[in-house]
């Protein structure tokens, strides 16, 4: 086996040393230019042919089972070597590019999602045991990318930074607009909202964990009359809002329902209404969602391209009065989640086991070289059906969260 592995993995390491020792205590040394110095063992051969068969679902599936182990280094360490030779021009990569080439042709498919398989796909990720979430977020359980303008915020400066950005563009200059969320979370945007800006807030989601969490959280902050939370579906929205956000769902939408998500987006804005649109992206063009990912921890997910996105949105009648993009934003979030999780690791093996807080690790320590090193990003879309709706100019953003911020009643 390891003569079918050797020249695989030789012209595959164009960036970085590898050093794997295999299972019969051969140590192979492969090195390209200046990169990662990382070493990895391999259990068993067995773990060398699920390789050979589907590298994008076996190493992190032998990971978690412990085919794969880290030598002097971390998971992070290994998953940076490695994307970055997929990153580099040079490196050779037939089984992966075929991969590539298969889940890009089966995508559609694959992210078909009516209403009862996204209850499910939610189910799958957001309705574990909400204490795991607890260990590795910030104390407002915003799951999603936080903002950094200076770069060195902590993780709960750069959550309320995001908060304070998103309401800046939705534009909440009086008092008792009625704003929608969809994909509302544990309820802290909602909240926020309705305590800061005076908003009153319709959050639906389709996770039961998160609808309990948020529900009890608007009663002990006595603003259950001001939020309340649904179990709702978005395509069966029926009345009419003047603000609508929606931060880290259009993931889960999937590329053939865009066009149904902003219809349904069209017709809930009253005629002057404002809506903002958070959401995971990529830069670098339409692709496929990673395997394993689509597996283990997102079902049905996809972040897409802003050319897949802009289209749907052209024929919907809302006109797009804003686009910002943040590049490394979610890679700091990241590395704040990470760091969390391994300073709680065994209190989440305890709610879990072993098997389980290596998925977690995978799944941080994948997604956040995703933005360093593989183009994803994090797109805002400010959207109106009016072009009257918003300023000309972006200057109100900073006026708007300069603003103090504090208890407002209609």
């Amino acid at each position: 086996m390891r003569a079918i592995m050797d020249p695989i993995v030789k012209r595959f390491v164009t960036v970085g040393v590898f050093r794997i020792h295999w299972p019969d205590g051969v140590i192979s040394v492969y090195q390209g230019e200046a990169g990662p110095d990382v070493t990895l063992a391999v259990r068993d051969w067995g773990v060398v042919r699920q390789v050979l068969r589907n590298p994008t679902m076996a190493i992190g599936e032998c990971y978690m089972d412990g085919g794969l182990e880290p030598v002097g280094c971390t998971i992070y360490e290994v998953l940076d070597l490695l994307m970055s030779n997929i990153a580099s021009e040079h490196s050779s990569q037939p089984i992966l590019n075929a991969q590539i080439w298969l889940g890009r042709i089966t995508r559609r498919l694959a992210q078909w999602n009516p209403a009862w398989r996204a209850r499910r796909h939610v189910a799958h990720h957001y309705d574990l045991d909400g204490r795991l979430y607890r260990l590795f977020l910030d104390t407002d359980q915003q799951y999603s990318c936080a903002y950094f303008p200076n770069g060195d915020e902590t993780l709960e400066q750069a959550q309320i930074a995001k908060k304070r950005h998103i309401a800046a563009k939705l534009l909440l200059d009086r008092p008792g607009l009625e704003v929608l969320d969809i994909g509302s979370g544990w309820g802290g945007l909602a909240l926020t909202l309705a305590r800061e800006h005076g908003a009153r807030v319709t959050g639906i989601t389709l996770s039961t964990e998160q609808l309990d969490v948020s529900r009890a959280r608007a009663a002990a902050e006595g603003l259950s009359e001001r939020v309340t939370f649904e179990m709702l579906d978005y395509r069966s929205l029926n009345r009419r809002f003047d603000r609508i956000v929606s931060v880290g769902m259009f993931e889960h939408v999937g590329v053939g329902h865009f066009a149904e998500f902003f219809r349904t987006v069209q017709r809930s804005l009253v005629s002057d209404g404002v809506m903002l649109l958070h959401s995971i992206g990529r830069s670098r063009g339409p692709g496929s969602t990673n395997p394993w990912f689509k597996k283990y921890i997102f079902p049905g997910g996809y972040a897409p391209a802003l050319s897949e996105v802009m289209p749907a949105l052209e024929r919907s009648g809302l006109v797009a009065t804003d686009i910002e993009i943040w590049r490394l934003h979610y890679a700091k979030t990241l590395r704040h989640w990470r760091a969390r999780f391994a300073a709680n690791r065994d209190a989440i093996v305890a709610l879990h086991d072993e098997r389980f807080a290596r998925m977690f690790e995978f799944y941080f320590a994948g997604s956040e070289l995703a933005f360093r090193r593989n183009g994803q990003m994090v797109f805002q879309i400010q959207l109106a059906r009016s072009q009257n709706a918003v300023p000309l100019s972006r200057d109100y953003l900073l006026r708007q969260q300069s603003l103090p911020t504090g208890p407002s009643t209609p």
